[in-house]
Formats: structure tokens, C-alpha cells, sequence
């Protein structure tokens, strides 16, 4: 079996995620978007709203559910980095902030993960 280091585990989480939303009719505007005030995981469009994900990657729910972790702290850099994206672009569209739950369904990530998505999740 190979190990699977974080980065890997996080890159095949988002890729989950923009599939399943690719399959829900969103358009993937960015991907892993880095700023001077942090990254954004996944930026979509549904229909007329930019939506932006923070992708949330656990093998289990032992240690409380991956929501969780996207502290107040947390999503005002989310914020913040939205913002600053939403100013090189459309600052008028609009928008909301979803979080995805990824559930691996195997140690080795050969199978399609389980998702929660949860718009509006702040």
C-alpha cells in the first residue's frame, strides 16, 4: 500500500468535492486560491451565485464533526480572502460561503468519498 501524505489527502478531498459539484451543474471558477490572506479551497458558481467552499477532509467524526472546524477565526480569514478575490472580480455578485464534509470511504482513497455539503453553512 502507498502512503498518502496530508497534501495528497486534501488534494484528493477538493477533487471530490469540485466533481460532485461539477455534477450538480456549479462551474468551477478556482481552485486552491491563494492570497496574501489566506486560500480559499474551492471557488464556484451556482447560477448567479459565487459560492465559496472550504473543503473539511476526517476519516471519522471521533474528534467532532469536520464543520466544527471552521472556527470564527476561520472564517473571517475566509471572509477576508473572498472579499479580496470578489474585488478583482465582480464585487457586486452574489455570494455565500458552504462548507463540505469529506468522508473517505477506504484508507487508500480508491474509492469516491462520502460528502455532506452544506451551503450557507456561515
Amino acid at each position: 500500500m502507498v502512503s498518502i501524505n496530508t497534501k495528497q489527502r486534501g488534494d484528493w478531498g477538493e477533487a471530490q468535492v469540485a466533481a460532485y459539484l461539477r455534477e450538480r451543474g456549479y462551474r468551477i471558477l478556482a481552485s486552491k486560491y491563494r492570497c496574501r490572506y489566506g486560500e480559499l479551497d474551492l471557488i464556484a458558481q451556482d447560477g448567479e451565485t459565487v459560492c465559496f467552499v472550504e473543503v473539511k477532509l476526517r476519516s471519522g467524526t471521533g474528534f467532532g464533526l469536520p464543520r466544527e472546524y471552521v472556527t470564527a477565526a476561520k472564517q473571517q480569514k475566509l471572509r477576508t480572502a473572498a472579499e479580496y478575490w470578489l474585488s478583482r472580480h465582480d464585487p457586486d455578485v452574489f455570494c455565500r460561503f458552504d462548507v463540505a464534509e469529506v468522508y473517505p470511504q477506504d484508507a487508500d482513497l480508491s474509492e469516491r468519498a462520502h460528502i455532506i455539503y452544506l451551503e450557507n453553512a456561515f
